[in-house]
């Protein structure tokens, strides 16, 4: 079994940055793609970046020039930095991670953006 944990969401204005990580440990002998979603209250969850075994990301059109996603192979965690943040990146954050051929999510982690 694979355990995902999320850190580094809180409350910062506009304009503000936050850095989310996510850490994940167990039993692991392989990652693949890891990556970002979100969801908004009474919004459905969405892609805000993902990141590829050989470090290709990706970026939804909302977030880019904004959010850079990285990895860290060796700790097997991946962060989220997020900058110019505005009060519409309002949302919970999960991390979701491809470990052993099988899908896992974190338990979210709450950014709020607001003055």
């Amino acid at each position: 079994q694979v355990q995902l944990v999320e850190s580094g969401g809180g409350l910062v204005q506009p304009g503000g940055s936050l850095r989310l990580s996510c850490a994940a440990s167990g039993n692991i002998f392989s990652i693949n793609a890891m990556g970002w979603y979100r969801q908004a209250l009474g919004e459905r969850r969405e892609l805000v970046a993902t990141i590829t075994d050989g470090d290709r990301p990706s970026y939804a059109d909302s977030v880019k020039g904004r959010f850079t996603i990285s990895r860290d192979n060796a700790k097997n965690t991946v962060y989220l930095q997020m900058n110019s943040l505005k009060p519409e990146d309002t949302a919970v954050y999960y991390c979701r991670v491809t470990a052993n051929t099988r899908l896992y999510w974190g338990q979210g982690t709450q950014v709020t953006v607001s003055s």
